[in-house]
């Protein structure tokens, strides 16, 4: 299913004339850019894993000063994810918007060697690095897009973000690996994490091909099809993409919808660190055991991302996505409820996983075919901004109602909130299914 209404031809071409699909349902071009968010989150959760001990126990930073710290940046350079996708669809240069967003991550690695044991200028370095993730995720989602035909973007996305998981998943364990090495050394962590992150960039450049966007009033035709003898040389529109055609996006009544649906969703979404320590709170997990919360989250993830993204392209992405939020939901009611070790470990990792795996890519899916071709980066730069706000907020009133509350009764408002939003959402988005395949 895709929400856009697709133009067809009068009659379907002779069997013997159709292209054969492919068995995977997706390209070379998902296929690289999947290799390369593998390798830059193999990188990045490699320090990660280290980065908090760093700061609390290297450095005394107390934890609500980290925890603050992230929160502010994360919240600064969520707007940037608009401007990225603006000068992508501006100059029509999303693989060269991307690399620059992946080159500055890798940068910000080698700043934690410089910055030393100054905090503010390991603030700013994780600005950086934050600036290189905002700005490159707009883009590298609209090169998924542009690359795959609107019937198998659920399939794309859940394979990238299969891809995406497995580097999430080997990030803690080379760092392990690391130290075992060379022992307790942080500077030899973001190194080896420097020289990972470069190794993603020389993929992106090497082996990502980016396709241009289709030219406004033409048929849409499959990936990897060249265009028709009508299109202009290069298969791309002359005219370049206006501040005034981007801010129109907002006038459209379907993207509004998606882009409000998108916040609303966020809000009912708190920090993986708070679904953690609750989980640490409740069954007295020691400090050694705790980073594999994470990893048990990310191994769900990747498990169920591929066959979740291929179910939304058979049964629709919205029912997915709610689906997903479901199990949120479900997440939160067993951190408040009376079940207890194991049993409470593997079900909550497994329906957080799940979370992710139903939502993350799948919701970029159904957005894309909702949005023109023209602006889409700039429309995924919209609905992953307002998603990003909405998420810090949510995380502060959170935090907010656990100190006042107390935990369980936090957790079973977030349950709340998520049912509450999970409705409003359905209903925004729901009159798009009408002229959905």
């Amino acid at each position: 299913m895709y929400l856009s209404t697709v133009s067809r031809p009068a009659a379907d071409p002779p069997a013997a004339a159709r292209p054969r699909r492919r068995l995977t349902g997706v390209g070379g071009t998902v296929l690289a850019l999947g290799t390369v968010s593998l390798i830059t989150d193999v990188s990045a959760e490699m320090v990660t894993a280290v980065l908090p001990l760093y700061l609390v126990l290297g450095l005394n930073l107390s934890p609500l000063a980290f925890g603050v710290l992230d929160g502010v940046y994360t919240g600064a350079t969520a707007v940037l994810r608009v401007v990225g996708g603006f000068v992508a669809d501006r100059f029509r240069r999303r693989k060269l918007v991307a690399g620059a967003g992946y080159a500055l991550s890798a940068v910000a690695k080698l700043g934690l060697l410089l910055a030393g044991r100054s905090v503010p200028a390991i603030g700013a370095v994780i600005a950086v690095d934050r600036l290189g993730k905002g700005v490159r995720t707009a883009p590298r989602d609209a090169l998924i897009t542009l690359a795959t035909p609107p019937e198998a973007l659920g399939r794309a996305f859940g394979v990238h973000r299969t891809m995406d998981s497995v580097g999430a998943f080997l990030g803690p364990l080379v760092t392990l690996a690391v130290l075992l090495a060379v022992g307790p050394n942080y500077d030899a962590v973001f190194v080896a994490s420097f020289c990972v992150a470069a190794l993603a960039v020389v993929v992106l450049v090497l082996f990502v091909r980016e396709r241009p966007a289709p030219v406004a009033g033409d048929v849409a035709s499959p990936a990897g099809t060249r265009p028709g003898p009508s299109r202009p040389a290069g298969g791309a529109d002359d005219r370049r993409v206006t501040v005034r055609e981007a801010a129109a996006l907002l006038r459209d009544t379907s993207t509004r919808r998606l882009v409000v649906a998108a916040a609303l969703l966020g809000l009912a979404t708190i920090g993986d660190g708070f679904v953690y320590l609750l989980l640490q709170r409740r069954e007295d997990i020691g400090l050694r055991w705790f980073p594999l919360l994470a990893v048990g989250t990310s191994l769900a993830y990747l498990l169920l991302a591929g066959p979740l993204g291929a179910l939304a392209d058979r049964v629709g992405r919205l029912p997915v996505v709610a689906g997903g939020y479901v199990a949120l939901g479900l997440t939160y009611l067993l951190l408040a409820g009376p079940v207890h070790g194991w049993a409470l470990l593997v079900a909550t990792l497994t329906l957080y996983g799940a979370f992710y795996a139903a939502t993350d890519g799948v919701l970029i899916a159904l957005a894309g075919p909702v949005l023109p071709a023209r602006v889409r980066t700039t429309g995924i730069a919209l609905v992953q901004t307002g998603q990003a706000l909405a998420y810090l907020l949510s995380s502060v009133l959170f935090g907010l109602a656990w100190q006042v509350w107390g935990p369980r009764p936090a957790s079973v408002a977030a349950a709340v909130a998520v049912t509450v939003t999970l409705l409003a959402s359905v209903f925004l988005l729901a009159p798009r299914q009408r002229t959905a395949r």
